[in-house]
């Protein structure tokens, strides 16, 4: 089991930035890979970015290429998204993943990831 809790959302302005914190316990050391995923009302949950567990590579949907960072510092059992230049389209809950499949990187399939935070709600006001 791996337990998952987010940390690190508001609201904001546009322009401005968040950092997202996803500290991972249990059986951290078995994670392959994580994500993080956003719903906006009344849309699908989406894949905004992933990193392997032990660092290196990372992976970003176009819409947050650019402006979002995703990074695990330190061998921490912390993953971040750092959000900067956020617009009002960022507006969503956003959630953290843990993939343990070891089946291929980057994961973007959400069916893949089997452990989930509970979400936190990011606003971004105009």
């Amino acid at each position: 089991q791996v337990q998952l809790v987010e940390s690190g959302g508001g609201l904001v302005q546009a322009g401005g930035s968040l950092r997202l914190s996803c500290a991972a316990s249990g059986r951290a050391f078995d994670i392959y890979a994580m994500g993080w995923f956003r719903q906006a009302p009344g849309k699908e949950r989406e894949f905004v970015a992933a990193m392997p567990w032990s660092g290196g590579n990372t992976y970003y949907a176009d819409s947050v290429k650019g402006r979002f960072t995703i990074s695990r510092p330190n061998a921490e059992a912390t993953v971040y998204l750092q959000m900067n230049s956020l617009k009002p389209e960022d507006t969503a809950v956003y959630y953290c993943a843990a993939d343990m499949s070891r089946f291929r990187f980057p994961e973007l399939l959400q069916a893949m990831y089997e452990y989930w935070g509970q979400g936190t709600q990011v606003t971004v006001s105009s």
